[in-house]
């Protein structure tokens, strides 16, 4: 199984786009059958990444699939203009 980590920084002032990013992101659970799971969260500290996404998938082919998916570069493609960074990991468990 591959676990994949993603982490995001927001501009301030997206909150709105934000959340609408994030709702696009819990909206493809379900619909994109490669994600075997998913969590998302958004942080209640501050200073630190705004949100997290964590999702399993059975392989690198089936998390390759999901980034590729149009469903999903819709959705990522939302964020690209309200975030200051982003961070990611993949890694077998």
């Amino acid at each position: 199984m591959i676990k994949h980590i993603v982490m995001w920084k927001f501009k301030p002032g997206t909150e709105r786009e934000a959340e609408q990013f994030l709702s696009g992101l819990r909206g493809l659970y379900g619909v994109i059958p490669q994600i075997r799971e998913q969590e998302l969260g958004v942080n209640c500290a501050p200073d630190n990444y705004d949100a997290v996404l964590v999702s399993a998938f059975d392989s690198m082919a089936d998390l390759e699939a999901y980034k590729t998916d149009p469903r999903h570069v819709a959705v990522a493609a939302q964020c690209k203009a309200i975030r200051v960074d982003r961070v990611a990991v993949d890694y077998e468990v």
